[in-house]
């Protein structure tokens, strides 16, 4: 099937977390749509087969491996990635720890939001050019529904935010928006859907079944694309119609 989101020929998109699960659905995705790509992950194994599945289909692909939380990191692939791609119009910001990760609360807020800030102010200030835009994944755990993890909540309630904030003082620079997974079918759920747990989630959702990586990967997409110009700050649930049945 082609399809068509009116991005301009030869533009570029940075996606964080980009190694696996959404992130890597994202890239491909994109490449169908024409788009070169700058994939960054802590994963080497996991980008380089990302970069291997994106193909010929990328115009030009850069891979960079780093730990988004690390300021030196993401200033020195910010320059690497500009130096083989020219001016990255479009940025996912996708990565963040795991829900499960045992971190500590302080410390996984801080790894959370503070590379989204992080990533973003580098990418701004490489200068993405006119119609750029900046897609953070969230979440709807913290925005619409409470998780017995806290700092996972607190984190992707405070990305959200960060959102919002963007979309009013920056958005003569890009736009920003937020997408929400609900659960989604990725690695980092291996095994849920048939969990006990996991089952009775499903139960609660209209369409009865998990998100696909390509399902948050599309509305990602358009988020970032031309078709979405006059679309900034919003909050797009993409979970199946399971938080209007809460």
């Amino acid at each position: 099937m082609s399809r068509d989101f009116g991005f301009p020929a030869g533009e570029a998109v940075l996606i964080t977390g980009a190694g696996s699960g959404i992130g890597r659905a994202t890239a491909l995705r994109a490449a169908e749509l024409g788009l070169s790509l700058s994939l960054w992950d802590l994963d080497p194994t996991g980008l380089e087969t990302t970069a291997e599945l994106v193909g010929s289909h990328a115009p030009r692909v850069h891979t960079w491996v780093a730990d988004v939380s690390d300021d030196d990191a993401v200033q020195t692939g910010m320059a690497d990635a500009v130096a083989a791609l020219g001016s990255i119009r479009y940025l996912h910001n996708n990565a963040g720890p795991a829900s499960a990760s045992a971190i500590p609360f302080d410390r996984a807020v801080e790894i959370s939001v503070g590379s989204v800030r992080r990533v973003t102010d580098a990418w701004a200030a490489a200068g993405p050019g006119e119609g750029a835009a900046m897609v953070a994944t969230t979440s709807i755990a913290g925005n619409l529904l409470g998780t017995d993890n806290a700092w996972y909540s607190a984190s992707k309630a405070a990305v959200m935010g960060y959102v919002r904030h963007l979309a009013s003082y920056r958005a003569g620079e890009f736009r920003s928006n937020g997408v929400a997974p609900g659960m989604t079918d990725t690695p980092r759920l291996a095994g849920f859907a048939a969990s006990e747990t996991g089952q009775r989630v499903l139960q609660r959702i209209p369409l009865k079944r998990m998100a696909t990586p390509d399902d948050i990967a599309w509305a990602t997409l358009f988020l970032l694309s031309p078709l979405a110009c006059y679309i900034n700050g919003v909050y797009l649930p993409v979970d199946g119609g399971w938080t209007v049945t809460q």
